[in-house]
């Protein structure tokens, strides 16, 4: 894994546990409170679910650059070994067709 990838996978991490650490925090306080504020707790998990998202992406980048991997599947993600045809978990076509090879057809002789 690249400094870069790696560096980035350690933010991301540390961001993911204190955004999640101060989710539980607030809705504990709002039901100590029993005043709950759902749009406020919605706001907060969705960031909590983009830092996720974002920190699922650079672990697939790493995994894919530590890898022999070709490359990841556009359909369900994936990863698949270099020269594979198809996907091994779902079976999408990942090359695209070449045109066949034109075969030499034997010039035409008369008897």
């Amino acid at each position: 894994m690249s400094a870069d990838l790696r560096r980035r996978r350690e933010l991301l991490a540390a961001e993911f546990a204190r955004l999640q650490y101060d989710l539980g925090g607030l809705a504990y306080e709002m039901a100590i409170r029993d005043h709950i504020r759902v749009d406020v707790l919605v706001r907060r998990a969705a960031r909590l679910q983009e830092i996720d998202a974002e920190l699922g992406e650079v672990e697939r980048l790493a995994l894919l650059e530590d890898s022999a991997a070709g490359g990841a599947c556009a359909n369900c993600g994936s990863l698949y070994g270099k020269g594979s045809f198809y996907c091994w978990k779902c079976g999408n076509r990942l090359m695209e067709e070449s045109e066949p090879l034109a075969t030499a057809t034997p010039p035409v002789t008369g008897r």
